[in-house]
């Protein structure tokens, strides 16, 4: 490999909607398919690749746990945004009424996207795979019409599987935010619109939560995301996830920020890097 040549990670295989978010993101990069979203991670943090690319967000599930976890844990920014429009297709073998189907391979978000499919299953059995790619592929090497998958068409073509159903999400449309991460933070200011992420951590009394977000209405500043999630060495205590519209170096941001960190016990920004407001309606299906 060329010391020159840029490489960028992403979870699952050849036909999985991260690869088609990589192509929005790095166009010329070379890519790297890994099998979990923690190789993902454990290859930007060592070096071995300049950038990953994750799921962090779906338009119809909400945040994905998983993500937000291990970029809490890793010592990883975020460094940019893509939207992509994603389009689940019922692909299997062949043929097979869906009477007969018994089970339905997907990844875990996905296959929450198709509730009112697997209610017209009874009889099958749900299998969550490590990305919608995974789960055509596994599909396509058990050869069996019964067992099926939820997957684009591109992981379908790829697979030589069938589109038994163009469209089986539960709304028409759906998208998903992906995220690149990198192992330093953004601080350029190129033009448009910027999103800042951060995560605290609040004490255990009343209002401290309140307390903690009031200097987001007193300076204007817009929060778009906000997320609990449980800190495994602390049983039964939640740290939050969130996001706010602007640059850090903002002066309405830098003082929400400043401002927040001396009303909670932990608070480190892990992001900033342009929105992707247009790309969701504009991209197309992985």
């Amino acid at each position: 490999m060329a010391s020159t040549e840029l490489t960028v990670a992403y979870p699952g295989r050849e036909g999985a909607h991260s690869a088609a978010a990589c192509d929005r993101l790095f166009p010329a990069a070379r890519l790297v398919p890994l099998p979990t979203f923690s190789d993902v991670i454990d290859a930007v943090a060592s070096g071995r690749v300049a950038f990953g690319v994750l799921p962090i967000e779906s338009s119809l599930v909400g945040p994905v746990a998983e993500t937000h976890d291990l970029l809490y844990e890793s010592p990883l920014s975020i460094v940019a945004e893509a939207i992509i429009a994603v389009n689940h297709c019922l692909v299997g073998p062949g043929p097979v009424d869906l009477a007969d189907v018994r089970e339905v391979h997907s990844h875990p978000v996905a296959l929450d996207q198709c509730r009112k499919l697997l209610a017209l299953l009874p009889a099958a059995v749900a299998v969550a795979a490590p990305t919608t790619a995974d789960a055509a592929s596994i599909v396509a090497g058990l050869a069996d019409p019964t067992i099926v998958a939820i997957a684009s068409d591109r992981a379908a073509a790829i697979n030589g599987l069938k589109i038994l159903d163009g469209n089986v999400g539960d709304h028409p449309e759906a998208y998903t935010r992906f995220v690149s991460v990198a192992p330093y933070t953004r601080l350029d200011r190129r033009d448009g619109p910027w999103r800042t992420a951060f995560s605290f951590t609040t004490d255990h009394r009343p209002g401290a939560l309140f307390h903690a977000l009031e200097p987001l209405a007193r300076h204007g500043v817009d929060l778009n995301l906000l997320v609990s999630r449980p800190i495994p060495s602390r049983p039964f205590n939640y740290r939050f996830d969130a996001v706010l519209g602007g640059h850090p170096l903002d002066p309405d941001i830098s003082a929400t920020l400043r401002e927040m960190r001396s009303l909670t016990v932990q608070l480190r920004v892990f992001g900033s890097y342009r929105a992707d407001h247009a790309g969701g309606v504009a991209a197309q299906s992985a």
